[in-house]
């Protein structure tokens, strides 16, 4: 699989494609063809099976795509055959919302802990998931070989944040706090602001 050439929007194409496959086979669906599957993301069918050819033949011709067993590859493709370990840095409300979003476990995400400075919350739980001082940090995830960090921290402590969670050899991070992060090459790093996902909807309807 030449992962390299892969288009970063072929692979956030795969998660959509996945989570639809789960609400037809949650329908007891059994075949779906590439028209389905687009007419279901609002994509088209050549789109699909462009992205999927980057792995391989999955389909048969003039039948489809076993909905089951297309999931599962996607899945697999994905690293969603694996659990991963996450710990969310912030316990305020985006913090608090993050660790109740059921989302995540199904998807192969366990949220293990949440770190934060206030004393008031330390050894409390969100939705049954501990509180820990953020001084604890780079020992838990060591320890506890987590391998996702989540920042909803204010933007001003978010640099802070990420260097910790770099120097406890974290292996990725997604950042929600709204500015500009120094991160070394070797660590996966995505950010979320979702200020400029608004600014996007209004630039696209005003230059409509």
């Amino acid at each position: 699989m030449k992962t390299l050439k892969i288009p970063e929007a072929t692979v956030i194409r795969l998660s959509v494609y996945s989570r639809y496959l789960n609400q037809l086979e949650n329908n007891g669906i059994i075949t779906v063809s590439s028209g389905e599957i687009a007419e279901g993301v609002n994509g088209s069918p050549a789109q699909v099976r462009k992205d999927l050819a980057y792995f391989g033949e999955f389909g048969t011709r003039g039948v489809g795509y076993n909905v089951k067993d297309l999931n599962h590859h996607i899945r697999k493709i994905l690293g969603l055959d694996n659990r991963w370990n996450v710990v969310i840095v912030g316990a305020g409300n985006l913090g608090s919302a993050l660790t109740h979003y059921k989302g995540f476990q199904e998807r192969g995400f366990n949220i293990l802990a949440v770190f934060d400075n206030d004393i008031n919350k330390v050894g409390l739980r969100i939705g049954g998931v501990p509180i820990y001082p953020v001084s604890h940090l780079s020992e838990y995830v060591k320890k506890e070989k987590v391998q996702i960090g989540i920042v909803a921290v204010p933007a001003q402590y978010a640099q802070e944040v990420v260097d910790a969670l770099v120097e406890a050899d974290i292996k990725a991070i997604l950042n929600f706090a709204p500015r500009v992060i120094n991160i070394p090459g070797h660590i996966d790093f995505r950010n979320v602001d979702l200020v400029v996902n608004l600014e996007i909807l209004t630039f696209n309807m005003v230059n409509k």
